[in-house]
């Protein structure tokens, strides 16, 4: 029986009023007999508005650029043995933004990690479907990406996205949290990257203390117009979202000039996100190693495994000062504890398998977070979803950027990037390199490559080779010809000019009699087996075979090596979603 009939037609859980059709085996959105369609309840900034005629046209359009952090992940649904807390959660308050010109929409991370699974509730084609389709589309909140993401996702290339949790106090319940009077910074972080053939995927943390240039910011204001926020030097990188009135679309500017990765999307959440999606999910499995009392944080929780969600999920990815060293690094490894718990309870049957969940799911989902422009209804994230739910958890890898302590300082309260580590780990996620072992195919192609890099190899004066710029700044094929001919003695070279097409990574294409040439090009110029590409010959302006070199957008200057490492560099702090770990 559904809510309906139970006479709760007020306010009822939307998951409540989906009924199995026993003459169609399909699930149906049940409303009153006496409610008009346009009774499914609409976005709550609307009052209970449908999301069609004036109340729909009218829609207040929520643009809060700032959700909180940790976002959100969970593990099996098995609380029976385990404590289990929860809190109310309001997900309501506080969702009116700065700029009402923009669209309407709130992030949906939930999406992101249950793949298609949300179309359990799009499924049908009765007009109770549509309408509560719309009414997730009208829960979505987005903000403009400015420019500074590549415009979309593309399911043949791998996919990026930033997820930023933000310490401002948005939301009922939560003015003890963060900075009284702040407006919120980027204080979790972390870049999501799903291996172009969706076999793997690595999240990188980034630390929130961690000094970095800010660049100049473009951000669209209320009325429209555009503003450019001036960068920053030597900045905390926290500093890049909601300071000086920046918006997610500065962080994502930021993390490109960081990592030299651009993000596709990105996704915000604030302190209530934490607390909704958690007790959507049925709570999220920890496991603490000691007893932890941390009095910033509140959490209060005795040695062993538990079930936690809302306020207590919300503690839990706030504590530092209980667990590790005691400071934010520490607190990264708990979020990362957590978000792979999340992981294996969104994917487990359990959630994937429940209508009533999945619908819970999508409400709170939808309601969380913010999201960018590019991805503001739910067909959109669901595609989006689709892709980024194709991965195993055991070959999601989190790991944090490795840092040291700011030299400049006496008291330690900031890091600097360890380099060269950090630079090694930026490289392998820009290639598309697993931090984890993956399919055997995927071994197979690596060997491939590593065995073109193997074997006799000519004499530099031998080396017959094209130059072409695709992508390098502009003077590089004249540079890199004058470094190989005067300083490598690749004497039989020449600038061919601009490639017909830019391309993302440099490559060298040589024909079947070339191989020792394209051995003793790659091993002068620190190119890896992956940009060897056995192809065919050109002639070049002596009327003799070649080879061709095109310098991708990741070459940067003559002499400079572009191999990728093999190997995660042993200071990086690393683990697997499929492994439950428990907080030190």
């Amino acid at each position: 029986m559904d809510a309906q009939g139970r006479g709760r037609a007020d306010d009822v859980d939307p998951a409540d009023q989906w009924v199995l059709n026993p003459n169609t085996g399909e699930y149906e959105l049940r409303l009153a007999p006496s409610a008009a369609q346009s009774s499914v309840p609409g976005p709550r900034s609307s009052g209970g508005r449908g999301p069609t005629g004036a109340g729909g046209a009218a829609r207040a359009r929520r643009t809060e650029p700032a959700r909180r952090s940790g976002a959100a992940a969970s593990g099996d649904e098995t609380p029976s043995p385990r404590r289990r807390t929860s809190a109310p959660a309001d997900a309501a308050a506080g969702r009116r933004g700065r700029r009402p010109a923009q669209k309407k929409g709130k992030g949906k991370k939930v999406l992101m990690w249950t793949g298609g699974s949300l179309a359990f509730v799009l499924v049908g084609t009765s007009a109770a479907a549509y309408l509560y389709y719309e009414h997730l589309n009208n829960n979505i909140t987005s903000v403009s990406d400015d420019g500074a993401g590549t415009g979309g996702f593309s399911k043949d290339r791998a996919i990026n996205i930033l997820l930023i949790g933000t310490d401002k106090r948005t939301g009922k319940g939560n003015e003890g949290y963060g900075d009284k009077n702040s407006a919120g910074h980027a204080d979790t972080t972390l870049v999501l990257h799903v291996s172009k053939d969706r076999t793997n995927a690595t999240v990188l943390s980034i630390p929130r203390d961690l000094i970095t240039d800010i660049p100049d910011c473009p951000t669209t204001q209320e009325d429209g117009t555009e503003k450019v926020i001036p960068g920053k030097q030597r900045a905390r990188f926290n500093e890049s979202l909601g300071q000086e009135d920046r918006t997610p679309s500065c962080t994502m500017r930021t993390i490109t000039e960081l990592t030299g990765l651009k993000m596709d999307h990105f996704m915000v959440a604030d302190f209530n996100a934490v607390k909704t999606l958690t007790s959507a999910v049925g709570g999220v499995d920890v496991c603490l190693a000691k007893d932890i009392k941390d009095k910033d944080s509140k959490l209060d929780l005795p040695k062993g495994e538990h079930t936690i969600e809302g306020e207590d999920a919300l503690a839990f990815v706030r504590t530092r000062h209980s667990v590790g060293f005691g400071g934010d690094l520490s607190r990264i490894e708990l979020q990362q504890q957590f978000l792979g718990s999340m992981m294996r309870k969104l994917k487990s049957n359990d959630t994937l398998t429940s209508p009533s969940k999945m619908i819970k799911l999508a409400e709170a989902g939808t309601k969380a977070l913010t999201v960018d422009s590019q991805i503001s209804t739910i067909k959109k994230l669901a595609d989006l979803g689709a892709e980024l739910g194709k991965f195993d958890t055991k070959n999601l890898t989190f790991a944090t950027v490795p840092v040291d302590d700011n030299p400049a300082e006496k008291v330690k309260a900031t890091v600097v990037l360890k380099e060269p580590q950090a630079q090694q780990l930026f490289a392998m996620v820009r290639d598309d390199v697993s931090l984890t072992a993956v399919k055997q195919e995927k071994k197979k192609e690596k060997a491939a490559e590593a065995a073109r890099l193997k074997g006799p190899k000519a004499p530099a004066s031998e080396v017959r080779v094209r130059i072409l710029n695709g992508g390098a700044v502009a003077g590089s094929a004249q540079e890199t010809l004058s470094w190989l001919q005067v300083q490598e003695g690749v004497t039989k070279s020449e600038n061919a000019g601009n490639a017909e097409q830019p391309l993302a990574k440099t490559t060298l294409e040589y024909g079947p009699d070339e191989a020792d040439q394209a051995r003793r090009l790659a091993e002068i110029m620190g190119l890896s087996g992956a940009a060897l590409k056995p192809g065919e010959s050109v002639t070049n302006s002596q009327g003799l075979p070649a080879m061709t070199l095109t310098l991708g957008k990741d070459f940067e200057g003559a002499g400079v090596p572009l191999t990728t490492p093999a190997k995660v560099p042993d200071e990086v702090q690393k683990s697997t979603a499929d492994k439950v770990e428990c907080a030190k």
